[in-house]
């Protein structure tokens, strides 16, 4: 279960029973040779160690699971709401009415803004350690078991994400130095570049865009139009139409191009979808 810090089958205790210790980290061949060779040599002493230790663990850990599931539920369901996907209010205002298809884009990327901010940041300092901690000036809840997911620090998620994508294929990967593969980028850390750029591009580029009625001059236009005339809100003879024809295509050109751009950017989310977990 989540809210237990240890399992008995992978202490000292275990490996004793077990008669075999069992590695910190391995590949997924190393685990399977490992089971092997332990259960051949103590087939008895290894259900016990494996099996055996967990049902023990788990008769006695059932009030504290129990309790960590209800907290976990009311968790999910009233603060984090993974069970939904909501836009934030800076772009979607509550009460406020959106179509569906204008949801789409700000809900899918205000998810992705919260994986970055709250869930790689909650990461990183878990497995970094209380030094990093104290970095980023984490507050004592964010951890153990009254941790809930509403602490954001945008730092320590971009920071985990620049350590994963400089992750390569090494030895640890089971390669030798003469694999041709051998030092590149591991398809983790291509995910987390991918993650990157794309929550760079909605926090950071797309707000930055000039907004098109104010880059074409039409805003200005309209303003001196109707400042000269507060009554006239039809711009038809010919010498409005020679002055607002350019910048009416401006700003046309510039609604499209940022379509596209949000278009392509929403495909690119949802390619790496699969890669969104901690």
């Amino acid at each position: 279960m989540a809210s237990r810090t240890h399992y008995w089958s992978c202490s000292r205790f275990a490996d004793w029973l077990r008669g075999t210790a069992k590695p910190g980290a391995e590949t997924g061949e190393g685990w399977r040779d490992w089971r092997r060779a332990a259960k051949s040599t103590y087939p008895v002493r290894y259900w016990l160690a494996e099996e055996g230790l967990d049902h023990i663990q788990n008769f006695v850990w059932f009030i504290p699971d129990t309790l960590y599931a209800v907290k976990y539920y009311i968790n999910n369901r009233w603060i984090s709401r993974t069970h939904s996907l909501t836009a934030h209010p800076r772009d979607i205002k509550p009460g406020q009415w959106q179509d569906v298809g204008n949801r789409f884009l700000p809900c899918m990327f205000n998810e992705l803004v919260d994986f970055v901010e709250l869930e790689l940041a909650w990461w990183h300092l878990v497995w970094e350690g209380k030094e990093k901690r104290a970095r980023y000036n984490a507050p004592w809840w964010r951890f153990g078991w009254w941790n809930v997911r509403i602490w954001r620090c945008a730092q320590a998620g971009m920071d985990n994400l620049e350590w994963q994508a400089s992750l390569v294929q090494d030895k640890d990967w089971g390669l030798e130095e003469t694999d041709p593969e051998f030092g590149k980028p591991t398809s983790q850390a291509l995910n987390a570049l991918e993650i990157l750029a794309l929550y760079r591009w909605w926090t950071v580029t797309r707000p930055a865009r000039p907004e098109p009625m104010k880059a074409s001059g039409w805003s200005d236009y309209c303003d001196r139009h109707r400042a000269a005339d507060p009554d006239d809100w039809i711009f038809s003879d010919s010498k409005d139409k020679e002055d607002t024809g350019p910048m009416l295509d401006e700003m046309h050109r510039l609604e499209a191009e940022y379509e596209a751009e949000d278009e392509a950017m929403m495909i690119r989310l949802i390619k790496i979808r699969n890669s969104l977990w901690t």
